[in-house]
């Protein structure tokens, strides 16, 4: 059981997941303090009457929890979008690449014989040790 359990830990695939798991995880904090440091400022300094809520409104000015944070929603879709670039053209398309290469390095090897050329070559092989034997088959 404990073999099973380390051969499907040691498969490229978990390893690989773990690793992307971990290099994502910070990159997303890079990417967050990048978008929060400096594309949320400027997308607050786009609109909004209160500088310190950003770009948003009330829905109720006496209710300060009925702010409609548009500013947040844009950083978060720039943020989703830097962070999908930089996996795909970091992380698939390399892949992508290598796996093409190893793909291109196969090649067929040759194919399995039939049933009939299997028996034919038995009868042949029978016919020659008949033939040194000197027995007939009828």
């Amino acid at each position: 059981m404990l073999k099973g359990f380390k051969d499907f830990l040691m498969r490229g695939n978990v390893v690989d997941l773990a690793v992307a798991v971990v290099i994502g995880t910070a990159f997303t904090a890079i990417v967050t303090a990048f978008t929060n440091g400096l594309i949320k400022p400027l997308i607050n300094a786009i609109g909004g009457s209160d500088a310190a809520q950003g770009l948003g409104f009330y829905i109720f000015d006496e209710n300060k929890g009925t702010f409609l944070d548009f500013g947040g929603v844009i950083n978060a879709a720039i943020n989703f979008v830097i962070i999908a670039a930089v996996v795909y053209f970091l992380i698939v398309l390399p892949v992508k690449k290598i796996q093409e290469r190893r793909a291109r390095g196969k090649e067929e090897g040759p194919s399995e014989p039939t049933d009939v050329e299997l028996l034919t070559e038995i009868r042949d092989l029978l016919r020659q040790q008949n033939a040194r034997t000197g027995t007939r088959d009828d």
